[in-house]
């Protein structure tokens, strides 16, 4: 088969691991990290990807693969005149985890948990929570406000952060896995969180892009068709008609 993968730019290493295994032809369109933050810009820049359905020379694709679970809805309401083919989680750590029973095993018995990996440090480092973000925030504020003003900031700002207690890093046993371990450990030591390591499973991302799409893991959205949430809880998402 002839696949495009549309995948946030923290997960290209994974990506291109599992794609060059695949006897698939498979293209990857890497799109910028923390669009899921806007879950209307994701929408309408992955959107922008599903109606690119040929390859660069011309040839159609046979399916269209995301790269992105539920995303605080932000795949909702995606159209496509090919197939679109999305793993059934609620965010992209489902595919780094290897199913969505592992993640909410995970879930389940852990609290206050911040993901961590190879591809969010390389990318996101000075926005992952740590010292080297702290400190880069407070010297900027430090600059426009001044010093006392700029302490008030960063308590403000980092309020959000007393909601987590653990810093989980998922190994793929990548290139740079040991430093982003010792990265992540210092994170959770300036932050006064525990730290935990996971083994990432590249199983699900794998027969993504295999083409292994049965066994209810996967959501594969028709032509006339919309991917919308599944507010039963049971599949994350389904189809609906447009």
């Amino acid at each position: 088969m002839r696949l495009k993968f549309v995948v946030c730019k923290v997960m290209q290493r994974e990506a291109y691991l599992c794609a060059s295994r695949s006897e698939n032809i498979v293209d990857l369109v890497l799109m910028p990290q923390g669009l899921h933050d806007r879950p209307d810009v994701l929408r309408a820049e992955v959107q922008k990807e599903l109606e690119k359905t040929c390859d660069g020379s011309g040839k159609p694709y046979d399916a269209i693969l995301l790269g992105y679970c539920l995303c605080s809805n932000g795949i909702c309401g995606l159209k496509c005149d090919v197939p679109v083919v999305v793993a059934r989680g609620h965010d992209c750590m489902t595919l780094l985890l290897g199913s969505r029973d592992t993640y909410q095993s995970y879930f389940d018995t852990h609290k206050g948990i911040y993901w961590y990996s190879v591809g969010w440090i390389e990318h996101c480092n000075d926005l992952m929570p740590g010292k080297e973000r702290y400190e880069k925030k407070l010297a900027e504020y430090t600059e426009k406000y001044g010093g006392d003003n700029a302490q008030y900031l960063m308590e403000m700002e980092e309020t959000w952060i007393k909601e987590y207690q653990r810093a989980v890093f998922i190994d793929w046993g990548l290139p740079g896995a040991e430093k982003a371990k010792a990265y992540t450990k210092a994170c959770a030591e300036h932050l006064n969180w525990e730290y935990d390591e996971i083994t990432g499973d590249a199983s699900l991302m794998q027969r993504l892009v295999d083409g292994n799409w049965d066994g209810g893991d996967f959501l594969v959205v028709r032509p006339g068709h919309t991917i919308c949430d599944d507010l039963t809880g049971k599949g994350i998402i389904k189809e609906e008609l447009l």
